[in-house]
């Protein structure tokens, strides 16, 4: 972890021996990291499925921001510049390693931003992959799901499938996820295109059978890019991405192998800025 903002979790939070191959529980040394945002509310566990399915030499770190987790009694930031601003400073900190970005939903809308912010640091990822998230050219319109009741909000909620119907009557526990979900749906709720664009290449990641975005808008990501540009899409609802199949293939297309770099289309989009 790195000042709070960031887990490292799976394989690479276990390795030890530094690539020795000795001690027990040793892990060839990291050479690729994944670095992972979660949608509204999400905590690292999110992306647990990945965990599994990743080489063993490939780092995940997961953001984990204020209002969940380890941090849940910390303020809550409802703006994506702040979170954007502090997980930069936390992701530089890290062993510098060669590493793909990859959101969902609202952690799309954050490491869109992340990468942008990485590139005018010099220090840009091989990849983008944004999932299940409309690109920043459809900005969100009102009526805003963060100015929902908690009672609209977790019928919201349950019917794309982002809460277990169990977890109603779990007073302790809901109002504290909604809190986190509040806030990061407000951040995303007041997010606007920026005037420019990254030059990573950017491959988008929707599923045909999502209740909450549109996927024929997935393409326009393509807009957001001068550098290559790919799509793919799944079933399985919103959160599709956290199935092990399903990550399993996204995950195949972020980490290269380790004798052959990453090589994404470099023809940038006709229509891109």
């Amino acid at each position: 972890m790195s000042g709070g903002w960031w887990m490292t979790v799976g394989r690479g939070a276990r390795r030890t021996g530094e690539g020795t191959g000795t001690g027990l529980g040793a892990r060839p040394r990291a050479r690729f990291r994944v670095v992972a945002l979660p949608h509204a509310g999400g905590w690292p566990s999110a992306f647990r499925s990945w965990w599994q399915v990743l080489p063993q030499d490939v780092d995940c770190v997961v953001a984990q921001l204020p209002g969940r987790g380890v941090r849940i009694n910390e303020p809550l930031v409802a703006r994506v510049e702040p979170l954007v601003d502090a997980l930069v400073q936390g992701l530089t900190e890290l062993e510098p390693l060669p590493y793909a970005v990859v959101g969902h939903s609202f952690g799309s809308v954050l490491g869109y931003e992340l990468t942008r912010a990485m590139e005018r640091k010099g220090l840009p990822p091989t990849l983008l992959a944004v999932s299940a998230r409309q690109p920043p050219c459809f900005p969100s319109e009102p009526p805003f799901a963060h100015l929902r009741s908690d009672a609209e909000l977790l019928e919201h909620l349950m019917d794309m499938g982002g809460m277990s119907p169990g977890l109603v009557d779990r007073a302790d526990l809901v109002q504290s996820s909604l809190r986190a979900i509040r806030a990061d749906l407000e951040a995303m709720e007041t997010y606007r295109r920026p005037p420019s664009g990254t030059r990573v290449p950017i491959l988008a990641l929707g599923a045909v059978d999502d209740p909450v975005v549109v996927d024929e808008r997935m393409h326009l990501w393509s807009l957001e890019t001068s550098g290559g540009f790919s799509r793919q899409t799944f079933t399985g609802g919103h959160f599709y991405l956290y199935t092990p199949a399903n990550a399993a293939v996204v995950a195949a297309r972020l980490v290269p192998g380790p004798d052959h770099p990453r090589s994404e289309p470099s023809v940038p989009h006709p229509l891109a800025r």
